[in-house]
């Protein structure tokens, strides 16, 4: 991936990302963007939650890395885009939800089974039309 796209998908597309997270979350969740080992990757999105009150699901809080595939990000600046990424957001919700049982997370009670998680590779289909 070249240092452009991965540059411009941090700045145009990273807090599109970060911001349906916060309102799907009802603010329950926070955000951290983390930068990528290498210059020419896009950065990484840690999404984690204090536990519910009462304790939840699984016995860790909630500590999930978001990482996208840099290919994956090149396609979002080729025709169709902006398109492709906003269906990917309005399928976002189904997209955490089918994580949950695959990575033992419980985005709920903001708890998970291992201490953290990667979501790696990601890219921006989406499951809904």
């Amino acid at each position: 991936m070249h240092l452009a796209p991965a540059q411009r998908f941090n700045a145009e597309f990273l807090p599109r990302i970060i911001a349906r997270i916060h309102a799907l979350s009802r603010g329950t969740l926070q955000t951290e963007v983390r930068p990528a080992d290498r210059p020419h990757l896009p950065a990484c999105l840690r999404v984690s939650g204090a536990a519910r009150a009462g304790g939840g699901r699984y016995a860790h809080p909630l500590d999930i890395t978001l990482s996208w595939d840099g290919y994956e990000v090149e396609r979002l600046f080729e025709i169709g885009g902006e398109t492709r990424f906003a269906a990917y957001l309005e399928a976002l919700p189904a997209k955490l939800d089918a994580w949950q049982d695959a990575r033992q997370l419980d985005l709920n009670t903001r708890t998970q089974a291992d201490p953290a998680v990667l979501i790696g590779g990601l890219d921006f289909e989406h499951l809904v039309r």
